[in-house]
């Protein structure tokens, strides 16, 4: 059955289906004609492997309901939610960091330029959350074939009939291993995946290996710390109650996503792991500094930022509840440093950043990766 057909026909079945490929090892679902599917063996062998359609029963075994929200199902080290309520912060951050980072790194048009009429390039985002930055991709460049991978499926059923016909969806966990992309992508893309992933060094040599020769990675992280006025970390204990309160919140949120197994301080040795990398070339730094709050009162740019930076970190707080509970600790001493926390931010004295750090490279031409041990 075509793509197009599929869709067609599963829709008139349910309402919250949506086309997607590839689905960990440990789903057991039934399939919309009542038949029992396992999916044990159903990760694709490739991005082009068949396309089948995520009903309600596959939908609902991708979540679980955790502290009130609902978290993937498939990974205990990513425990931040997967609900409507946390996509919707993932799209306003969006459409943040895309103004502060001023949008695709410059290779990006040369990559993504068609050298011949039938050539189709293909751009992968890894870790895709609410799907805003691989659906921008895909509208602006629709020669590209898209796909975003994620522990959820990427789009809510209210977007699903939006979706570009040359994107689809992938549930996978990255973690895992990348060897059904290798050699197939123009463009490698992860934003923000740190504290979900265990060995993000190993991350960046599976993401070499699924470019093509001068293929494009671009990586953004940050390091779950809060930087002063003076642009020096906020370093406090976890075991302590008391001001600043919300980069206390973020040492205490640093501690359990570590605790999870999450490579929390990625965005540190992001530049050295891929600059260091034998098939990397024309590595590029930088960094963004984006303030916590409007504390900056005589910057009005600032103060924008500000005031957006502010909206998104109020929602994080709210969404990392089940991770800082999950950790152990009690409910009473989440809730006051939360409010503690939220207030501070409300009042915008506390001076503060959150440094964003990205790297963009090129995959070389002549590289040949060492087989991989078996």
């Amino acid at each position: 059955m075509s793509r197009s057909n599929q869709y067609e026909s599963d829709v008139d079945d349910f309402d919250d289906s949506m086309s997607i490929s590839s689905v960990p090892s440990s789903v057991a679902t039934t399939a919309h004609d009542g038949e029992s599917v396992s999916t044990r063996s159903m990760r694709s062998p490739s991005p082009t492997g068949s396309v089948w359609s995520v009903t309600s029963s596959i939908r609902a075994a991708a979540y679980r309901e955790e502290h009130g929200r609902h978290l993937n199902n498939y990974s205990d080290v990513y425990r931040l939610p997967a609900d409507q309520e946390e996509l919707e912060r993932l799209d306003k951050q969006h459409i943040m960091l895309t103004e502060v980072m001023g949008g695709y790194p410059p290779p990006m048009a040369e990559v993504m330029e068609k050298e011949y009429p039938e050539d189709i390039k293909a751009c992968v985002d890894l870790g895709c959350g609410s799907g805003s930055w691989i659906l921008d991709v895909a509208r602006d460049f629709p020669h590209c074939e898209c796909v975003g991978v994620d522990l959820v499926p990427m789009q809510v059923e209210s977007e699903f009939r939006n979706m570009p016909p040359n994107c689809r969806s992938e549930i996978d966990d990255i973690n895992l291993g990348l060897e059904h992309f290798y050699h197939h992508f123009d463009v490698v893309h992860a934003r923000l995946i740190s504290s979900g992933i265990k060995d993000y060094k190993n991350i960046i040599d599976e993401m070499n290996r699924a470019l093509k020769p001068k293929g494009l990675l671009i990586l953004s992280e940050f390091d779950f710390f809060v930087y002063g006025a003076d642009f020096q970390r906020i370093e406090l204990s976890v075991t302590e109650l008391e001001p600043p309160w919300w980069p206390r919140w973020m040492t205490v949120a640093r501690e359990a996503a570590q605790t999870f197994g999450g490579s929390v301080d990625a965005a540190t040795h992001l530049y050295d792991w891929v600059a260091g990398h034998p098939g990397f070339e024309e590595v590029v730094y930088r960094d963004f500094w984006i303030p916590c709050s409007p504390w900056c009162k005589e910057n009005p740019l600032q103060m924008k930022y500000g005031e957006v930076m502010r909206e998104d970190i109020l929602a994080f707080i709210k969404s990392g509840r089940p991770l800082l509970l999950s950790r152990g600790h009690p409910h009473d001493t989440i809730d006051f440093l939360s409010q503690k926390a939220s207030e501070e931010l409300m009042e915008a004295k506390q001076p503060g950043y959150i440094r964003v750090q990205n790297v963009y490279a090129r995959r070389k031409v002549n590289w040949k990766p060492p087989p991989k041990p078996r």
